[in-house]
């Protein structure tokens, strides 16, 4: 076991790092910094033992991160973690206020029985790596997502509303006119965007046709979202055209697949 002194010494150092800092022997904490502490809410290491369970409970259950339903038989989480490539040793866990965070996992085993973990927030990386790759698949001549992108993330995408308890909605909008212009359909796609929110998906399903994929808490919270967006197809967000507007809300998870289904194509 390691002794008072040698425990203290590295406290110091794994305090004075801004990356949350374990040390395991076995599966058992020894040693948890200041970042580790106030990423969890406690005040010391036996506050966090006494709050929470094993720490591989941790790390948010979901198909793109690592988790315990991950580890292979018979080994412990530290080996299947090492297992896998750099880029893939994430996991997500989530913060004091509820907040999922991802994390790349280091792993130190150089002293025998002993683990040193080290957590780097990359919260922000995936989100810009996100974004870029999102770029890349927007619907050139619109500006909108493309179609075949969505289709390749939509499971992801009930996951997602899954995981975080949220209804999908689906919007319809389509451009009653035989000649569009781009120029036309690059007014309608960022006045349409202004009207919604950050997270919401507008893809170009056809050349007159859109679809908005949205997440909301409740039938409620939907309904508020599509009297909005029939208001703004009703003032005819680009001057001289008519639309025809359709909208769905999933019922007892839904795929987003047989949402768009039932609207009229």
């Amino acid at each position: 076991m390691i002794d008072s002194t040698c425990l203290n010494l590295m406290k110091s150092v794994a305090n004075a790092q801004k990356d949350l800092v374990v040390i395991f022997n076995d599966d058992e904490i020894l040693l948890s910094n200041k970042a580790f502490n106030k990423f969890f809410g406690v005040s010391s290491l036996e506050e966090y033992k006494e709050s929470f369970g094993a720490f591989v409970d941790n790390f948010v259950p979901h198909p793109s991160y690592f988790n315990k339903e991950k580890i292979s038989d018979g080994e412990s989480w530290f080996e299947s973690v090492m297992k896998l490539d750099d880029i893939d040793r994430v996991v997500s866990m989530l913060s004091q206020k509820y907040e999922p965070q991802a994390f790349s996992v280091a792993i130190d085993s150089s002293v025998v029985e002993y683990k040193i973990v080290t957590l780097e927030d990359i919260t922000q990386t995936l989100i810009k790596r996100i974004m870029i790759e999102n770029n890349a698949t927007l619907d050139k001549k619109s500006g909108a997502y493309a179609k075949q992108y969505f289709l390749q993330i939509m499971k992801s995408y009930e996951d997602a509303a899954a995981f975080n308890e949220k209804i999908i909605g689906v919007c319809s909008v389509e451009i009653l006119s035989d000649s569009l212009s781009d120029e036309h359909v690059q007014e309608f796609v960022r006045n349409f965007k202004s009207a919604t929110r950050q997270d919401d998906m507008l893809i170009r399903w056809a050349k007159n046709k859109f679809l908005l994929a949205f997440l909301v808490d409740d039938e409620e919270k939907a309904n508020m979202v599509i009297r909005k967006l029939k208001e703004m197809t009703k003032s005819k967000v680009i001057s001289g055209l008519d639309y025809e507007f359709e909208h769905t809300l999933q019922k007892n998870n839904e795929s987003v697949a047989k949402l768009i289904n039932g609207l009229s194509n």
